[in-house]
Order: C-alpha cells, then sequence, then structure tokens
C-alpha cells in the first residue's frame, strides 16, 4: 500500500463522534484510526475547515461552551501524530475565539499573525484587532 492510500483527510464527524461521544460504534471506529494514526500505520489530515465545521456544531447543536471547544480541539489539533494544516493558525487563534470573535474572525487574525499579514474587512473590531497583532 504506498503512502497516499494510506492516508486520509478526516471529516467532521470522525472529530465530532470521537469529541462528544454519542454515537458508540462510531467512536469506538474514531478511537481505532486515531490510535492506528498513532502508531504510524494511518496518516490522518486535519484541515482548518474541518475545524471550523466542528466548533460550529459543537457550539450550535451540543451547545458545548467555548472554553470547552478551545481546550478540547488545542488537545485534538496539538498531537504530533495527525497532520494538521495550518497547524500554527489553528493553534494561535484560539485566544480570540474565546473573546467571543468567530472561529473565522479568529482564524483570519491568527493567519495575519503567523504570516505577518494584515486583514482587509469592513468590520472595524477585526481591523483594529489585527493592527494591535501586527
Amino acid at each position: 500500500m504506498t503512502s497516499q492510500e494510506n492516508s486520509f483527510i478526516v471529516d467532521t464527524n470522525v472529530i465530532l463522534r470521537f469529541l462528544v461521544g454519542d454515537h458508540p460504534d462510531h467512536l469506538k471506529q474514531s478511537i481505532v484510526w486515531f490510535d492506528e494514526a498513532k502508531c504510524g500505520e494511518r496518516k490522518l489530515i486535519i484541515v482548518p475547515l474541518v475545524v471550523a465545521e466542528c466548533c460550529f456544531v459543537l457550539e450550535s447543536f451540543y451547545q458545548v461552551k467555548r472554553e470547552q471547544i478551545a481546550q478540547k480541539m488545542c488537545v485534538l489539533l496539538g498531537q504530533r501524530w495527525l497532520q494538521v494544516k495550518e497547524r500554527a493558525v489553528l493553534t494561535n487563534l484560539w485566544d480570540s475565539y474565546l473573546e467571543g470573535l468567530h472561529f473565522v474572525d479568529s482564524y483570519l487574525l491568527s493567519w495575519a499573525v503567523v504570516h505577518e499579514r494584515q486583514v482587509l474587512s469592513f468590520d472595524k473590531e477585526l481591523v483594529a484587532r489585527g493592527q494591535k497583532c501586527g
């Protein structure tokens, strides 16, 4: 099996089942997949769009507090056996998210900081925060 055949992009529902545990069979399977990745048997890729959807679903559908979401996502995204795209941006956005900014705004601010750019927006608060960071 080639490395590409053993590489998988992780969908939102896999992360949600793992974090929430509300579907026992899916929880067990997600644990197996994560364990395989931890042992190097499988490569799992997490992209920012999936992280955004996880945060949205956890907050809106499951009514999970932002503090819990940030804590769980920080732990998950910090695992070196996961290939997390834009890891630096994703690990840097949680303070803004916890201060009440939407995930996407927090992501944009973090991206701007990590890549030494400015945010272009009509949202005055977002622009002001971006200037403080830059």
